[in-house]
């Protein structure tokens, strides 16, 4: 049977909008079981902080459980793979720090490839490092450090949690923009590092704010400045690296992604959320207990932030020539 034009046209409109239909059906329907968001640390760092403090929101908001869940291991990719594997459906998340950006370039080969692999979907926080020293050092500012380190070349020490570890990383910046020589020591966590900078046995490190106050108010470290692009919240007296080397930042960041291919309608609401509770003045409060601030946006906001600091981590690994432990 032959159909009128019209009427042809119209059946054919009408089954090509049946699949985006169908998209946006299922994602208000979302979700319609628990959620998983995978830190790829084990639990009590900022990661895994930030990851339960988003699922509870989001639990309470839409009606379903996000749960937690912590894969450790691998440098931070064992977690991610897990993620990049699982079916693009919405309800398998990971709580994304900027370890994948890192290892991008560090790991010679990885099972998948962060700007291909996943969706961003919303950023939640950015945190600076603290530029730290121990007392016997005897700077007191950047340039004085910077002066000091050249002419004791090789001769100081500077500790991190790990190798490709935002500490690390912004110590290898620092060093690469100061044109200084310093030996990367890395620990394995940030404790055993702190101890040995506590103790003098490493003279300098950049760790966050929250857990450096106490040092630096006790006196047995010094803060020389931050990480961050301007001044920090609650530390207005501290400098940043970038008065005394124009240019230089380094943050930690967090944020929520999925699998590649994830629908478009489930991201959009995934971001609403997470940027309405960026708004709350409570989720706003306990994000500044752990020394970052807030980082709403939209999809595409935290894509670029994940494309940029690939390429920006990518230069300073290969500059200076770092390896995976």
């Amino acid at each position: 049977m032959k159909l009128p034009r019209r009427q042809f046209l119209h059946l054919a409109a009408g089954a090509a909008a049946l699949p985006a239909a169908s998209r946006i059906t299922w994602a208000q329907a979302y979700p319609s079981r628990p959620v998983k968001i995978i830190v790829s640390f084990a639990a009590g760092g900022p990661t895994d902080i930030l990851a339960r403090l988003t699922a509870q929101w989001l639990s309470e908001r839409l009606g379903q459980q996000f749960v937690v869940e912590n894969r450790p291991g691998g440098g931070g990719n064992i977690g991610a793979e897990a993620v990049v594997r699982s079916a693009p459906d919405g309800y398998t998340l990971l709580m994304i720090d900027a370890t994948p950006a890192v290892n991008a370039t560090l790991y010679d080969k990885l099972n998948f490839d962060v700007l291909r692999d996943i969706a961003a979907i919303a950023a939640v926080a950015q945190q600076p490092q603290m530029m730290l020293v121990h007392p016997s050092v005897p700077a007191k500012t950047v340039p004085e450090f910077i002066a000091y380190a050249k002419a004791n070349a090789g001769k100081i020490n500077m500790a991190s949690g790990g190798t490709g570890s935002p500490p690390h990383m912004a110590g290898e910046l620092f060093k690469l923009t100061a044109g200084i020589d310093l030996l990367h020591v890395p620990y394995r966590g940030a404790g055993a590092a702190y101890a040995d900078l506590l103790g003098g046995r490493v003279q300098v490190a950049f760790f966050g704010p929250v857990s450096a106050m106490e040092h630096v108010k006790s006196g047995t470290l010094r803060a020389l400045a931050v990480t961050a692009s301007k001044r920090w919240g609650d530390l207005p007296d501290i400098p940043t690296v970038a008065e005394f080397l124009p240019g230089y930042e380094a943050y930690s960041w967090f944020g929520v992604a999925a699998p590649k291919n994830i629908p478009t309608e489930i991201v959009l609401k995934l971001n609403q959320e997470i940027n309405a509770a960026l708004a709350d003045l409570k989720i706003k409060s306990r994000i500044a207990e752990l020394g970052a601030s807030t980082l709403p946006g939209s999809p595409a906001d935290f894509g670029k932030l994940i494309a940029d600091e690939t390429e920006k981590w990518a230069k300073v690994i290969r500059a200076a020539n770092i390896k995976p432990e």
